[in-house]
């Protein structure tokens, strides 16, 4: 149990918490982490042609900074790494890849919203009601935040 554990990232230095909880767990099972950066590409899809590469083009270097940065964080520890960037809804993805590497837990960072925002939903929402596998999802927002 808990041999492979997805942690999806936005790349933010909030998401410490989340990557402690993470080696935590890892290094207790010699479990490997699976770190994914998705580009949400959802919203580029008036832009022009060009435009939309282009941007996308960005949005994926930014991608790969953050998995680069997000896997020297557990360089200090024995646990093995692999990273991966996907385009498309975070949460379509993040459930795809969790099923396509038969993970056994997803570890990811969730803000405190406004009663709005959570009609709409958010994308940790979405992977806790969807997701096959146990999610343990810990609170990014800090009290001086809302």
């Amino acid at each position: 149990m808990f041999n492979r554990i997805l942690l999806p990232t936005d790349g933010t230095d909030a998401m410490q918490t989340v990557i402690d909880h993470a080696i935590d767990i890892a290094s207790r099972r010699d479990a490997v982490i699976h770190i994914l950066y998705v580009v949400d590409d959802r919203a580029f899809l008036t832009l022009q042609d060009g435009m939309k590469a282009d941007v996308i083009a960005e949005l994926e270097a930014e991608g790969e900074t953050a998995l680069e940065a997000t896997a020297r964080l557990f360089d200090d520890s024995d646990i093995k790494t692999t990273t991966a960037l996907r385009k498309g809804d975070p949460a379509d993805e993040i459930i795809s890849y969790a099923t396509e590497t038969d993970v056994d837990l997803i570890t990811m960072g969730t803000r405190r919203a406004d009663y709005t925002e959570n009609l709409v939903g958010s994308v940790s929402q979405s992977i806790v009601a969807r997701a096959d596998t146990p999610v343990l999802t810990t609170n990014l927002t800090r009290d001086d935040d809302i």
